[in-house]
């Protein structure tokens, strides 16, 4: 899949939906990002692999993470739901 923007609230980004496959980092949803805010991600992976983590924490725990996107898109916890929830997750759990 090609790493072009994508949008994230359920609606398709063209003919595949959302990029599965496209880099993104773990972070604490208040470590304020920044110039530097790579350095202070938790884990990479793409953000397929990033919503399955989040999604496998303690419902109350998922409200303390977000997943950053390359190119700075950052999902709230919402928004990675949303994603988990979506027919075409490749995570998703029935």
């Amino acid at each position: 899949m090609a790493n072009s923007p994508t949008t994230f609230r359920g609606e398709p980004a063209g003919p595949d939906g959302p990029d599965w496959d496209h880099a993104a980092s773990l972070h604490r949803a208040d470590d304020g990002g920044g110039v530097l805010g790579d350095f202070k991600a938790i884990r990479h992976g793409t953000i397929a692999e990033l919503v399955a983590l989040v999604m496998a924490l303690p419902e109350t725990d998922r409200s303390r993470y977000a997943v950053i996107k390359e190119g700075a898109r950052q999902l709230t916890h919402k928004e990675i739901a949303e994603l988990a929830a979506r027919l075409d997750f490749p995570g998703r759990q029935e």
